[in-house]
Parts: structure tokens; C-alpha cells; sequence
């Protein structure tokens, strides 16, 4: 199954939380803290539809950067069950840290659930590492957060036969 990427909006309000309360049933976020997020300027929301159906979300993520801020927070991610395992989460991320890159981040942070050892293996193959617990962080369920961290890294490229770099921030004329 293939997916398609873009910008969420306040219009996908009702598809997102109809993902949001089946996926985190005893933690999601209010209807209105997600409309909030979808709204704001600083926030990056993605929603993914399958490629055979575009009116279809299957699947969110969100990442807040303040502006000129160093670090940025995924607030949150979520995959529907029957599209799992397909790499959705992944390229999610991905987006999530691209943009972090595009707005000058240099730290991206998030917390996950101390008992969904899927979601962090996933982190960590991406480069996030494990910093702090917090202590009975989602309620009601008093499950601790483990908190990750990523250094952002500059994306480089290497001329063929030279050792000199160039990065991203560099502009050819």
C-alpha cells in the first residue's frame, strides 16, 4: 500500500480525531487542543490518505517549532492499525524531521509511551536517543514518558572527488 503526504488543516479536524480517540483511547487530545494545533502558525500537521482514496486519513503527525526557536517537539503521531507496518510512520517522521531541518532546528524532542517499545525502536532507528523518564506522564493510565531527543544533522553533500562539503544553507548562484 502507498500513501500520499500533505499539509493538514482545520477541514481534517474530524478525521484526525476520529484517529486520535481510537488510537490513544485514554489519552487523546480534545477536539479542541487538536484544533488549536491544526490552526497555528507554528505548528507543521500532516495528514496521509492512501493513494486509491484521498478523502481517507489513515494516519498524522504534528511537530511544533517556535520561530528562531533551537528545538522543535513532535507533538504527535498516529497510524490506523490496517497501515501500520507499511513504512508510514516512518516517512511521517521524516517529514517531521525535514521541516525541523528546513526551519534551522538543531534538537527535535518527543515523548512516548515507556511500555510501546515499537514506537521507540522506531525513534531510535532514526537517530532519536533516549534522555529522561517522566514519571507517570499519560493519565489515566500513569504509563512514564520516556523522553528522546535527535541532533538534527546537516544535510551535506560531498563533490565527487573532493573532501570540502556543502551544506544545505550554502546556495549555488
Amino acid at each position: 500500500m502507498s500513501f500520499r503526504l500533505r499539509r493538514a488543516s482545520v477541514d481534517d479536524l474530524d478525521a484526525v480525531m476520529a484517529i486520535e480517540t481510537s488510537v490513544f483511547v485514554n489519552d487523546a487530545w480534545s477536539s479542541e487542543g487538536m484544533a488549536h494545533e491544526l490552526a497555528s502558525r507554528d505548528g507543521f500537521y500532516l495528514v496521509a490518505t492512501p493513494d486509491a482514496d484521498d478523502a481517507r486519513i489513515v494516519g498524522y503527525s504534528g511537530l511544533m517549532v517556535l520561530p528562531g526557536a533551537p528545538d522543535a517537539d513532535v507533538q504527535t503521531i498516529a497510524v490506523l492499525p490496517e497501515a501500520r507496518r507499511s513504512g508510514l510512520g516512518r516517512a511521517l517522521m521524516g517529514q517531521m524531521i525535514a521541516e525541523a531541518r528546513r526551519r534551522g532546528v538543531r534538537e527535535v524532542f518527543l515523548e512516548v509511551r515507556a511500555d510501546n517499545p515499537g514506537a521507540q525502536s522506531l525513534y531510535e532507528s532514526l537517530g532519536f536517543e533516549a534522555i529522561a523518564v517522566r514519571p507517570r506522564y499519560y493519565m489515566p493510565d500513569a504509563v512514564d514518558a520516556v523522553v528522546m531527543r535527535l541532533r538534527v544533522p546537516a544535510t551535506t553533500t560531498e563533490l565527487a572527488g573532493t573532501t570540502s562539503q556543502t551544506t544545505e544553507s550554502e546556495k549555488l548562484p
